[in-house]
């Protein structure tokens, strides 16, 4: 196998925090409207806009070799594909995606078990009907091409397998959650062949780690400040860190400079503590990355 690994970018809602997520880890990658093959400043990547519906059976099949998409659109393809990471876009949600079994409000049916025999419309035709199958309950699955939510409510099916996040909106239309059926995140997946291949498993571990930090970084910055020798303890018993903070002397003073990474929301909280303790020329700067 060649040093260039194929790499297939999400199309659609995913899309722009994915471009925003790989700026941050260090690639800058460059889409335009009448293109669906995006440049990307890495001589050793070839990136390919792809929908993640369908990313998990062109990531299996070698088209790509690796490729970002909802873990539940590779459920439904039954892809066999290695996942390499989680990744949770907090610019898109910090909840992961729930499919879940509805019905109307009214209906009688309680568990999987009680839909014997109905017909439930859907997107996720494939994972559905093995969803059931695999608890022998035979039932008639139909694909949804939108407004699958008032399907059910006008009765032309039994229930529906929708997805959300809170439940809010089903709610609000009169439905009813039976059950879970699947959390989602998207993930990071590669091909197999190419996970084998030392070259490339490299590169898509290299990828996978720098996401993961830049993911890592969101909501953390970086707090610098002086302050004076006798007050290290005190501050330091009270600023938040990854480990603890680094304390470094001044050069030919009593005072020091102490640095540490913590959440943004504490920021506020803790900053007058540090002023009323003596600190001075304190610095808040944002991050790229955490490892």
């Amino acid at each position: 196998m060649s040093n260039l690994l194929n790499l297939g970018i999400p199309k659609g809602s995913l899309e722009n925090a994915t471009v925003e997520l790989f700026r941050k880890s260090g690639w800058q990658i460059s889409i335009s409207s009448r293109s669906y093959f995006p440049g990307v400043d890495d001589d050793e990547l070839n990136c390919k806009l792809i929908r993640p519906q369908e990313m998990g059976k062109y990531v299996e099949r070698g088209t790509i070799d690796a490729g970002i998409a909802g873990r539940d659109w590779v459920r439904e393809n039954d892809s066999d594909v290695v996942e390499v990471c989680e990744m949770v876009y907090s610019k898109v949600s910090r909840r992961p995606a729930r499919w879940v079994l509805v019905v109307t409000k009214d209906s009688t049916v309680q568990k999987p078990e009680d839909l014997h025999g109905a017909t439930i419309s859907t997107e996720l035709v494939g994972f559905t009907k093995r969803y059931f199958a695999e608890r022998n309950i035979p039932v008639n699955v139909e694909f949804s091409w939108g407004a699958t939510e008032a399907k059910v409510v006008d009765g032309l099916c039994d229930a529906i397998v929708e997805v959300t996040e809170t439940g809010s909106t089903i709610k609000a239309n009169g439905l009813r959650i039976v059950c879970d059926l699947m959390e989602s995140v998207p993930v990071l997946i590669a091909n197999k062949a190419a996970w084998a291949d030392p070259w490339k498993r490299q590169k898509i571990e290299t990828i996978a780690t720098l996401l993961k930090a830049s993911l890592a970084a969101e909501g953390m910055v970086g707090l610098k400040m002086n302050a004076p020798n006798d007050k290290v303890e005190a501050i330091t018993e009270i600023l938040p860190s990854l480990n603890r903070p680094t304390v470094s002397h001044l050069y030919k003073s009593e005072w020091v400079s102490i640095e540490s990474v913590l959440h943004e929301k504490e920021v506020r909280r803790i900053v007058p503590q540090l002023l009323a303790l003596g600190a001075q020329g304190i610095i808040e700067y944002s991050l790229n990355k955490v490892l």
